[in-house]
């Protein structure tokens, strides 16, 4: 069931609608990025469903790729780039991006960020898949340190009007409403604090949602990664693309009190080594650039590793580095092991793969656009080329500002008209649910299957069992949904269940195995690498 056949969906009743001339959908660094680069000439809206800082992009360790050292070249990050994305990556995209890096750091440091410095210069680390030292890092924590400077640079604004605990219930495309206007002119919200339903009305919207981690049993990812705007931008129109290529980071914490706690690609860059319980290496037996091996290659090797021998995890060695050395680079890594009883100057640290970045999402051009005339994607949400079958470390902080920047140039150049007021959320028809166990039951039973039959190896037959169960789950939610008040359990649920569909459709559509999605029953390459693209069915 669509969002237009619900009762409460698209309603014809009057009302006046919050309006703006732009409404920017997640606060993390595309978002903020766009919103900072728009304010001087629009009046800006924020929507985040919970608060400033909670979303992907505070999470960040490594840091952001950019050619800045001596005997680097914009040539070699795109090389780099090109080989990681397993021949998928568009090439006009990532030179684009490449090329654009420095400025956007030189933007990050007139903004106050507090990158790491050596001998008076930014200190550059190095990461998987990474042929030079370009990742430029506030020690182990640049997501942080980054979005707290961004942060603190949006609220000050005047021009940009913050609506936190506001979850996306879906946009409003004009044609679907009877109004003349075409593609996205608004957006209904829900209100988490007075538990409502707004109304806003602009000419453009931007999805700066992030990804989906959260439809995996396991991941690094917040809570609030539920591909909110990937499944509304489908809902929308949209075509999405590579949903299948999903980056299982390869070293996530293993500890039961240690919940989605990223152990960085930069320990491995510093010399960490990957050890079995017994205490050998076996990298090099799966790749000859060994730990320094692209993430989806580190993934599958420790994948293999503890089915053949049964282990609950593998070990990161990277003791034989001075305690210096690490409280200097890896604090927070430190800290946080050290609260759990693991001191990593002296042992090991047990990780395991964890789903980690959703390379697909909203197809869009090289300025953010959408197929949604006035609607946007940046950042997670997005499919720009960039990351084809598999991201490069620290190239997706970097997209995010480079994509904002285009989106904010395109969108100032095109002139849309206002958007109209338009109608106010109807939920007349429907009743508030006594039965909310379904809604965690159901998500208990998605992230379990897709982890089980979904993951970082997968069959024919595991992708049928999944898009059987997903039906059964869509059909259940969209009763709930067209019955029920919206909560934001179930708006992450919807979209979750909508995602899965996505990049099952996308796997079993892809019949070879390259970068992150890797098939028993098509081990082979293709001899042609093409993007996998779906499109939504017209209403």
């Amino acid at each position: 069931m669509s969002a237009s056949v619900a009762p409460h969906a698209y309603p014809h009743t009057d009302s006046h609608s919050l309006n703006f001339d732009v409404l920017i959908v997640g606060s993390g660094l595309a978002g903020l990025s766009a919103a900072l680069l728009l304010a001087p000439t629009h009046r800006v809206a924020v929507l985040t469903k919970r608060g400033m800082a909670d979303g992907a992009s505070a999470w960040a360790q490594g840091g952001i790729a950019a050619v800045l050292g001596q005997g680097d070249s914009f040539a070699s990050h795109v090389d780099d780039t090109l080989v990681a994305g397993g021949g998928l990556c568009d090439v006009d995209a990532t030179r684009f991006v490449v090329e654009h890096a420095p400025e956007c750091i030189a933007w990050l440091q007139s903004l106050g960020v507090p990158f790491s410095q050596e001998d008076g210069a930014l200190h550059l680390t190095r990461e998987g898949g990474h042929s030079h030292r370009r990742i430029v890092h506030a020690t182990d924590a640049t997501g942080a340190a980054v979005q707290a400077t961004m942060v603190a640079q949006v609220r000050s604004h005047p021009q940009i009007t913050l609506f936190e605990n506001h979850t996306l219930v879906d946009l409003v495309i004009g044609s679907k409403i009877g109004l003349p206007q075409q593609g996205c002119v608004g957006l209904y919200a829900l209100d988490a604090d007075t538990d409502q339903v707004l109304t806003f009305s602009a000419p453009n919207t931007i999805l700066a949602t992030g990804g989906a981690g959260k439809v995996y049993l396991y991941t690094t990812n917040p809570d609030t990664a539920t591909g909110d705007g990937i499944a509304a931008a489908w809902r929308a129109g949209c075509r999405i693309a590579n949903m299948e290529f999903i980056q299982f980071h390869p070293t996530c914490l293993y500890h039961p009190h240690a919940k989605s706690f990223l152990i960085s690609e930069a320990v491995r860059g510093e010399g960490g080594r990957l050890l079995r319980p017994d205490g050998s290496r076996f990298m090099p037996e799966h790749d000859a650039r060994a730990e320094l091996a692209p993430r989806d290659v580190v993934a599958r090797a420790i994948d293999f590793e503890m089915k053949k021998g049964g282990f609950d995890c593998v070990y990161l060695d990277i003791s034989h580095q001075p305690k210096a050395f690490l409280l200097e680079h890896f604090p927070n890594i430190y800290a946080r092991c050290l609260e759990l009883g693991i001191d990593i100057a002296r042992q090991p640290i047990p990780v395991v793969p964890a789903a980690h970045y959703t390379c697909g999402g909203v197809l869009t051009d090289l300025e953010g656009r959408t197929d949604v005339p006035g609607l946007y994607a940046l950042g997670e949400a997005a499919c720009t080329g960039l990351h084809g079958a598999n991201r490069l470390a620290s190239n997706s902080l970097l997209e995010c500002m480079v994509f904002a920047r285009a989106a904010a140039k395109a969108m100032s150049a095109a002139n849309r008209a206002p958007a109209p007021a338009l109608p106010a959320w109807d939920d007349s028809q429907v009743i508030d649910s006594d039965e909310l166990v379904v809604i965690s039951h159901n998500w208990d039973e998605l992230r379990r299957f897709m982890w089980d039959y979904v993951g970082i190896v997968r069959t024919n037959k595991r992708l049928d069992r999944a898009a059987h169960r997903i039906a059964l789950l869509q059909s259940e939610i969209d009763e709930f949904y067209a019955r029920h008040h919206v909560t934001r359990d179930l708006l992450e649920l919807r979209n979750l269940v909508q995602v899965a569909d996505l990049i099952v459709r996308s796997a079993r559509a892809r019949q070879e195995s390259r970068g992150l999605h890797f098939s028993r029953d098509y081990p082979e390459l293709a001899s042609t690498a093409e993007a996998t693209v779906l499109v939504p069915e017209k209403t």
